[in-house]
């Protein structure tokens, strides 16, 4: 009898276990920001191409507010164990933990960890086509002549455009006046009017109008840049040293079990190298680039340093 109940007590701990291996169910895919956009874009396609090789569909849903912050907060309170994954970016994961001011939900860098990397969002220095600036060195020129007099373009205070361009400031030594606007399109559209000198921008959401012609695009924030615009030369060929750019990846709550996380690594690994996936990230201004687990929270480490520093030497603060 002993026996007999030895033998059922481990079929049941072992079936449990069974049914407890990841992926069981549906997972989710949490997308701090409305639809439309790269990032929007990216995260539909990789959660198309990792769907098969879990079994399980794997949906996005859109949870927008507080820069991302919604999406992380349900993300981090999640349970540990793959099924509910936030899709992040260098924004809501690097920069939100550096600005004074921000009254944080969650806190990224504690309660939030890397899964794996897929995408490299480069940026540019872009223009209106009707300025009279045809590369950087040309806005450093006016900057030095009037001093303070140069408006820049962001989509809000704290973005990566933003602190790009506080960087080349910093590098330069030069002194432009930061017009934050209510998101991207609001910026460009004074951008292509006129209205505003410049902004350094993601290349993922402007690409169709630089080739359009709508948007002059004179300078390129890192090498990767190259890829759709092999003409343009790189902003660091003017001001040594200055690069910047942006990433889409995947985070989750801490405590997920190493195994789970080599399945998220593998997975995406995979859809990254499906040229299908490869070809719509390009067509969208996306490098496709695939970074495992520990090397995208070294990059999110690298990443809040340099933010910090920006931050810091620039006084900037969250309004």
């Amino acid at each position: 009898m002993r026996a007999v109940f030895g033998i059922a007590m481990a079929w049941l701990l072992w079936s449990g276990l069974a049914r407890a291996e990841f992926p069981d169910r549906p997972v989710r895919m949490l997308y701090g920001f409305a639809p439309g956009g790269s990032g929007d874009i990216a995260a539909r396609l990789l959660a198309e191409a990792v769907s098969p090789r879990f079994g399980q569909p794997v949906v996005v849903e859109n949870r927008t507010g507080a820069n991302g912050l919604v999406a992380a907060e349900a993300a981090a309170k999640s349970a540990p164990d793959g099924h509910t994954v936030l899709f992040c970016t260098t924004g809501n994961m690097t920069i939100v933990t550096e600005l004074p001011g921000l009254r944080l939900p969650v806190n990224p860098a504690k309660e939030l960890i890397g899964l794996a990397m897929m995408a490299r969002t480069t940026f540019g220095l872009v223009v209106s086509p009707d300025s009279p600036w045809h590369g950087v060195n040309d806005i450093l020129a006016a900057a030095r002549q009037a001093p303070g007099q140069i408006g820049y373009a962001s989509p809000g205070i704290g973005s990566v455009q933003h602190l790009s361009t506080e960087l080349l400031k910093q590098k330069t030594g030069t002194d432009m006046v930061h017009v934050p606007y209510r998101g991207s399109q609001p910026a460009l559209l004074d951008l292509v009017s006129g209205r505003i000198g410049f902004t350094i921008t993601n290349l993922g959401d402007t690409i169709g109008q630089i080739r359009q012609g709508s948007l002059r695009l004179i300078g390129l924030g890192d090498p990767l840049a190259q890829t759709f615009f092999p003409d343009v030369p790189l902003i660091a060929r003017d001001v040594p040293g200055f690069e910047t750019y942006a990433w889409f990846g995947l985070c989750a709550p801490r405590g997920l079990p190493e195994s789970v996380i080599g399945r998220w690594e593998a997975a995406v690994r995979q859809a990254v190298e499906e040229p299908r996936v490869r070809e719509k990230f390009m067509e969208n201004g996306l490098v496709p680039r695939f970074a495992d687990s520990a090397a995208l929270n070294a990059l999110m480490e690298e990443n809040r340093a340099t933010f910090r520093g920006v931050i810091q030497a620039a006084d900037i603060r969250a309004q």
